[in-house]
């Protein structure tokens, strides 16, 4: 049982781990002994990233590239086998949003968002599903959000998004079970992350409204996802498939 969430030997490729949930979620797993290969788009702040997970004693690594590219994706993929010999664990977490009523939506605007955050999920994992069957099995987490469940009139191309990505969830996690991947979704509520600075710095207003709606009275921070993704990519997961669990302070739960 002392072993059960352990990650000893395994690495992990993190879309979107220069930031945020992503680097939050990077740090849990590297303190947990795994090796982390992070992905996107900024340069700079993937060798932030990097240098401050190795500050922690952990082992990490990224790869610079757009998740929207077939090539670039591609490529992250083989250049992260190369890079460590083995994948382990993919975090789909790389995600953006445009924030138009829906009226005001372009076709740019709704292919932006959902080839980022719902297309670039099933590329990459079927791209790393031939190599996740090679290693005998591995763990894919999948990051949605609370627009999963619920509709918002400014975020309709997001909402839809993230309701896909849980559903996507669901099917791999059934098709790719008896292959011993397994396929498991994170719905994040309310947290302290880039995408929601513009609230908490330009709207405190709203960000007092939201935070007295959350029952824990507090949003939540990076290192909160760090748990759940510890279990999502350790052996104490191994019966769980096809499932999201929300880590929200209560948010969803209280109507």
């Amino acid at each position: 049982m002392n072993n059960l969430f352990s990650l000893e030997g395994k690495t992990a490729l993190i879309t979107g781990g220069n930031g945020g949930l992503g680097l939050g979620m990077a740090e849990g797993i590297v303190n947990q002994g795994a090796a982390v290969i992070i992905t996107g788009r900024d340069k700079k702040k993937l060798s932030e990233a990097v240098s401050e997970i190795k500050n922690i004693g952990g082992q990490a690594y990224s790869l610079a590239g757009d998740v929207n590219d077939v090539n670039d994706l591609s490529k992250i993929v083989e250049n992260a086998v190369t890079c460590t010999g083995k994948i382990d664990i993919v975090i789909n977490n790389a995600g953006v949003n445009v924030r138009k009523q829906p009226q005001d939506l372009t076709d740019d605007d709704w292919d932006f968002v959902m080839n980022t955050n719902l297309r670039s999920v099933f590329r990459l994992s079927k791209l790393m599903y031939p190599h996740l069957l090679q290693n005998g099995g591995g763990k894919i987490i999948n990051i949605g959000s609370m627009y999963s469940i619920f509709g918002s009139d400014w975020v309709a191309p997001y909402s839809a998004s993230k309701g896909g990505v849980i559903q996507l969830t669901k099917s791999l996690g059934v098709a790719w079970a008896k292959d011993n991947i397994q396929v498991n979704a994170i719905i994040p509520g309310w947290f302290e992350t880039d995408l929601t600075s513009s609230i908490s710095v330009l709207d405190k207003e709203r960000y007092d409204r939201i935070t007295t709606r959350i029952p824990s009275q507090k949003w939540g921070t990076p290192k909160d996802i760090a748990g759940t993704a510890i279990f999502l990519s350790s052996s104490a997961s191994d019966y769980v498939t096809g499932t999201s669990i929300i880590i929200d302070g209560g948010y969803s739960a209280s109507g």
